[in-house]
Order: structure tokens, then sequence, then C-alpha cells
């Protein structure tokens, strides 16, 4: 399908200060713990601000984590606009077979609206607990846990509430949440790449595992913000966004200021605003004050000091007025159009041992890499000035050419990755003996660091974060 590009026009134009925009950028690229990946703004319905930090770039995906809990509610949404879905109807009503099972009195109360609310009455998370009881139906595992105290009367952020609230969807429905968002919402948005993560019972997660673009997350959150509408026709019900997006459960005990305004139908509260939010820096934040739309993709544990920056510079920046052109307007576009991560700085191979460094193979130092334990070996190959790192897990085995001092990919003008896994690699020798290099899969937040040691002929890795999921690196991309 043909992607309409959403209108574009300058920050001025729009009531937004550049230098404001400048100063954000400051603050995100001098703070060492936070690795931004993209930023797009929206003010009035026009992108006025879009940039990706090479390697990565616009069209590709991105893994959203918990992000995907705000596209799973607005699955719910449609289910519920077309009759089949009840907020006040108990969860246990809509899996039947588990009725004789579940005893405990609050497990059987729970309602669709508590889900949706991370309000099942439970403390704290139990995806662990779930998963043990039960890991081919969650749903019955989650139930078989009794909430400590009565649903809807506190919050605890608790994967298997969306998961279930998915479930649903999915059993109401017949498709997978993938399948049903498609002509409802990603069509429609004109969201065109877009893939999740599924269970080994076939359903997409829910909670996690959504990878979409920065511009689908910029789109959703530009319909929450236009109350369902877009461009001219009405997709979702009005009462739904205005329910979905006012607190629904108070939240006070979390520990960071803008996780502890309350939460929504699978939306945040924030300072200003609301959002849905994904680990380590996946945003949609949507400021109906100052008609905005704010999403971001990065890798940090910092995700408070995203919202910190944008409270104290981006905030500031948008005026009820449209501004005069800006002196720095044009250092504002040089500035964007040249965003990239830091690549590994480090030399070619040395002359001295080139030969035993081409085709060499390292095993995990140990015996076990603890990091990812589904690595088996890396390999390095030249192919003339060039070299290749390879990746192998038993039988499975993907790579990239090496840039030094720069990021390559394996990425070419026709395939963006639907038939490997999308990689970038920067890397270089460091001695004689050891070569390292920083392995970036483009279709999440992760990037791996490796050190290979020519004398012991063993690898050590490290991740810059971790990815929350267990699984073989071959998995890291978009499911096709």
């Amino acid at each position: 399908m043909s992607v309409s590009a959403l209108p574009r026009s300058s920050p001025e134009s729009q009531g937004v200060d550049p230098a404001g925009i400048l100063a954000f950028l400051d603050t995100l690229e001098s703070a060492r713990d936070i690795e931004m990946h993209s930023l797009m703004i929206i003010r009035h319905g026009q992108v006025v601000v879009e940039g990706w930090w090479a390697p990565y770039r616009p069209e590709q995906p991105h893994l959203l984590y918990s992000l995907s809990k705000s596209f799973t509610s607005t699955a719910a949404a449609f289910a519920i606009a077309e009759g089949l879905l009840d907020l006040d109807a108990t969860v246990l009503s809509y899996f039947p077979e588990l009725d004789s099972e579940i005893t405990d009195r609050r497990s059987r109360s729970i309602l669709v609206r508590h889900v949706a609310a991370m309000a099942s009455g439970h403390l704290e998370e139990t995806i662990e607990r779930t998963m043990a009881l039960d890991p081919l139906e969650p749903v019955r595992g989650f139930l078989l846990i009794p909430p400590e105290r009565e649903p809807g009367s506190v919050f605890a952020y608790n994967q298997p509430c969306t998961y279930t609230l998915a479930a649903i969807v999915q059993r109401l429905t017949g498709r997978t949440l993938i399948e049903y968002l498609r002509p409802r919402l990603f069509d429609p948005l004109g969201i065109d790449q877009a893939g999740w993560q599924h269970d080994v019972a076939g359903r997409d997660l829910g909670y996690t595992g959504l990878h979409a673009t920065t511009d689908a997350i910029a789109r959703l959150g530009l319909l929450y913000l236009q109350r369902g509408v877009w461009n001219g026709h009405r997709l979702l019900a009005e009462e739904w966004v205005a329910e979905a997006t006012r607190l629904q459960v108070k939240n006070p005990k979390e520990p960071n200021p803008d996780w502890r305004q309350g939460y929504g139908f699978q939306f945040w509260m924030a300072r200003h605003g609301y959002r849905g939010d994904g680990a380590y820096g996946q945003f949609c934040v949507v400021l109906p004050e100052q008609d905005a739309v704010i999403a971001t993709t990065a890798g940090t544990e910092n995700m408070q000091g995203i919202l910190d920056a944008v409270w104290t510079h981006l905030l500031p920046a948008m005026t009820a007025t449209t501004l005069a052109p800006s002196p720095v307007a044009d250092q504002l576009a040089a500035r964007l159009d040249g965003l990239q991560l830091a690549a590994f700085n480090a030399k070619p191979a040395p002359d001295s041992s080139v030969n035993a460094w081409a085709g060499a193979s390292f095993r995990p130092s140990g015996g076990v890499c603890e990091p990812q334990p589904t690595l088996t070996a890396v390999q390095l190959h030249q192919d003339r000035e060039l070299w290749q790192l390879t990746l192998v897990e038993d039988d499975v085995a993907f790579g990239a050419t090496v840039g030094f001092a720069s990021w390559r990919t394996n990425l070419t003008e026709t395939d963006h990755g639907s038939t490997g896994v999308p990689l970038a690699i920067s890397g270089g020798w460091t001695n004689e003996d050891t070569f390292r290099a920083e392995v970036i899969f483009l279709e999440t937040p992760h990037q791996l660091g490796l050190t290979c040691s020519l004398t012991n002929g063993t690898f050590l890795a490290s991740w810059r974060t971790v990815p929350l999921r267990a699984g073989p690196l071959s998995a890291l991309r978009m499911p096709r």
C-alpha cells in the first residue's frame, strides 16, 4: 500500500521555538546514560521536527516494548464499538472453560475494565508466576493467582493484565491483533510496516512485542490528540478516547514523578498530558493543551531523563502564536540532518597478524556467554579491504560488514530487513590481540558489545540495554 506523508511545516510557523528544540537535543546528547534513536514532533497537525540518529533510519520499525499496550488498548476500543467486548463483563465470562477452576472470589470478579486499567487487585507484577502456572494458557495462570485487594481498588503494573485484554480481543475477533488492527487502524492511518511478537498459543503478546516506525507512533498519538478523528473520518469513539486517557486508578507509590500521575486504559497520565511508553525510551507523548505529539525511540534506562528534558525545553518552546523566522532555524535543520550515534573508534587490522585474524573463529569465554547464552561463536572474515563479522547460534549464522570509525549495515535499497536480521556494526582493533565491535540490532533498542581475543580464541559479550524477552539473537527483529 502507498503511505501518505503527514504534512510538514517549519517549527516557527507552528509556534515552536527552534532554540528550545536545540536545547532539548543538547540535553539529551550530553547525557551519558541516554541514547536517542529517533524524534518526531507534531504541532497543530504538522510535523515540525523529525530526526533519526544514524544508523537508525525513518523506514525501519523499532521494538516498542510496552508502548505496544496503547495499541492493544486501541484494539479493545474497536471491539467495544463493534459490540463484541463489554468493559463491565468479567474476564472469566470470556473464558467459560475455566469457570470450574477459578474459585477465588476476587479472581472471578475481575472485570475487563480492571485489566485495561492495571487494576486487577494484585499488588505486584505477576508475569513470572502466571507463566509458571500455565505457559500454554497464561490467562488461566493469571486467574489462578488470587488478587490481594478488591479488583479496581489498587494499581500494579502487571503484564498479564494487558495480555488478558489482548487475549480476549483475539478470541472474540478470531484474529491476531495485527490482523484485526490492519483494516481498522493501520491502513486508515497510513501505517505500513508493523509486526507483533506472539506466544506459543499463536496470540500476539499485547503487552509488548510490537515493532513499528516512529512515524506510526506519531500517527497513533495524533489520532488520540484529534479525539479519534482522522482526515475527517471518525475511527475511535470520542467517549473511548476520553476514558482511555483520563485517570482510571491512582498510583502514588510509583518512584518517578511521571509514573505516579495515575493510569488510564493502557495510557499513563503525566505531569503534562498523557502518554504511551515502552522500556528504554519508546514514547508517544500527547499534549492536548499544546496541540502537540512527541514520538521518540531510544535505548536508555533513564526514561525520566527524556521526559524531564521535554518539560524543561520543549514545553516552553511551544508558544501560542506563530513566531518570526529564527536565526537558529538553519542550525537546527543541519543538526537534525546530522544526527548519529558515536561509532567505535579503533584501528584497522594490524599488518603483523592480519592473516591470523582472517577466518578466525571465537568461542564464548569460559564456555558460556552469560549475557547472551545462545551465541555460540563469533567469526571474522576478510574480503579485500573489508571485514565481515558473523554471529553464530548453533546452525544459524548472520552478520554484516564492519565499519571502522563508522557504522555499516547489512541492509540494501531493496532489502530493508525482510530476508535477515537487520544489523549495523562498528568496530576495529584496540591492539594486535584484541578486536572489539558494537553490534546494533536495528529493529530493536539493543546494542551488543563484543571483545575477541586472538590469543585465547574467545569472545566476551555485553549489552548496552538488555533485551527483556529471552530468546535467540536471530529473533531480535520484527516478525514478518
